[in-house]
């Protein structure tokens, strides 16, 4: 898993809480995939949308049917966002199939976001 890891990083630039906050301040998409009871748990990111992981190829993918109404082209910015970082990097090489080829990941997840002391809606 670590060696796939760390191919599938290889091909884009992640970027960390502070790149993400002004990244969504600048119009980027940020999307937490994190499943329900972590965002109970834990609070959510303010802006962020939510799509659970299973969900996520058919809500960005913007020439689908079931596209989310902020699937607006394959030139949208994208920062997605997991518990750790890590689930997120393997949803990245997902959207990048798809020609989301803007989407990234946050290092360290919603976790990451948080140490930061940026803001959580609990």
């Amino acid at each position: 898993m670590d060696e796939l890891l760390e191919r599938v990083r290889a091909g884009y630039e992640r970027i960390g809480p502070q790149e993400a906050s002004a990244a969504a301040a600048a119009g980027a998409l940020l999307v937490d995939i994190r499943y329900a009871a972590l965002r109970e748990a834990d609070g959510l990111i303010p802006g962020a949308l939510v799509i659970e992981r299973n969900e996520l190829e058919w809500r960005l993918d913007p020439r689908g049917s079931h596209r989310a109404p902020q699937a607006t082209g394959h030139d949208l910015r994208i920062v997605v966002i997991c518990n750790e970082g890590y689930a997120s990097s393997l949803a990245v090489a997902s959207l990048h199939q798809l020609g989301l080829h803007r989407a990234t990941d946050l290092t360290g997840g919603f976790q990451a976001w948080r140490e930061a002391g940026l803001p959580v809606i609990t």
